[in-house]
């Protein structure tokens, strides 16, 4: 092991899924460690304990004689369900890659006292804006379009600021993170943010999200400075190219943000009373001198729709995934 690097050694003698998993998290960029991969507990003491922090093993594997390395943190891949060892962490290792990786972050960053490094990247974080003063305009489903075809190329993220979002998927259950969680460790674990949303993250196809509030109640006691942090901070990380924002009137500082996005988007229909709900809206930002917030604006009335797909990993095909790859290519 090089000296100097810190290192997450995987060790499974199940070669294809060592290799596979190995792919796996050779693909995300923003993990601390360099991954060092085994297929035999002596070829992995052999290499020695320099730079060790995370030892991830297969159960299969595990001996007593892997404590001499002395690694900080050590998690073993269950493949009985049978908790034989103690002083290691259990993660069940016949679930999706992505899972496995959550739960291997979560039991690191009970030791972790370093921040995530820096990626270097060419060009800012792009935020596009999606709200609109007006109800059932689809503004959920477009967003998530928008995102899931942005995310076939870029690293995208999706986060939703409504009060109810409706979608079963975008919510989490009791014990899992949510939104509300990521802005809890802003301030109280700060140190450990990207390792939090890394955690927090669910797929929708190559789309990350988080997971909407459980309450939407509490998206009306946060500050808009707040909001404004957590954007920042997740621009610093340098991991997303895009964070698509599904926003909505239940939370402060809304128009803040909207002056932060490089592109607005709000639906809208053609009746009296949404005409007069946009006209309201646009006022205001006229008022409280948004100007800059009307100019980025498309709005937008989307053509009828018979059918939405019942996945949401289908919205990429049809008639709102065709407009929404038209103007995709307006905002560059």
């Amino acid at each position: 092991m090089t000296d100097g690097e810190r290192i997450m050694a995987l060790c499974d003698t199940e070669e294809e899924y060592a290799q596979l998993m190995t792919e796996f998290l050779r693909t995300k960029k923003e993990l601390p460690w360099k991954i060092h991969t085994y297929t035999s507990v002596q070829e992995l003491m052999k290499e020695g304990k320099e730079g060790l922090e995370m030892l991830v093993i297969s159960e299969s594997a595990y001996c007593d004689q892997l404590l001499d390395l002395e690694a900080p943190c050590i998690v073993l891949l269950s493949e009985s369900g049978v908790m034989k060892w103690e002083n290691v962490r259990y993660v069940d290792k016949y679930r999706q890659a992505e899972e496995v990786l959550k739960d291997v972050l979560n039991v690191y960053m009970e030791i972790a006292d370093h921040r995530l490094p820096k990626l270097k990247k060419t060009g800012n974080i792009t935020f596009i804006g999606n709200y609109s003063p007006v109800r059932r305009t689809m503004q959920t489903s477009f967003a998530l379009t928008m995102g899931q075809m942005l995310a076939r190329e870029h690293a995208t993220l999706y986060l939703n600021f409504e009060h109810y979002a409706g979608i079963p998927e975008l919510r989490s259950d009791p014990q899992s993170p949510d939104l509300a969680d990521l802005l809890y460790f802003l301030h109280g674990d700060g140190e450990k943010f990207g390792l939090r949303l890394r955690a927090g993250c669910r797929r929708l196809g190559d789309l990350d999200y988080i997971p909407s509030m459980k309450s939407g109640q509490n998206l009306l006691s946060v500050r808009p400075a707040e909001w404004l942090e957590l954007l920042q901070r997740i621009e610093d990380m340098g991991e997303y190219e895009y964070v698509i924002l599904d926003l909505s009137e239940s939370m402060q500082g809304l128009f803040e943000i909207l002056r932060m996005c490089k592109a607005v988007f709000t639906l809208t229909r053609e009746d009296r009373i949404s005409q007069s709900k946009l006209l309201q809206y646009e006022q205001l930002l006229s008022l409280y001198e948004y100007g800059d917030v009307l100019e980025k604006t498309r709005r937008l009335k989307l053509p009828r729709i018979q059918r939405l797909p019942e996945e949401l990993e289908q919205l990429t095909r049809g008639e709102l995934a065709a407009l929404v790859n038209d103007l995709l290519k307006s905002i560059g």
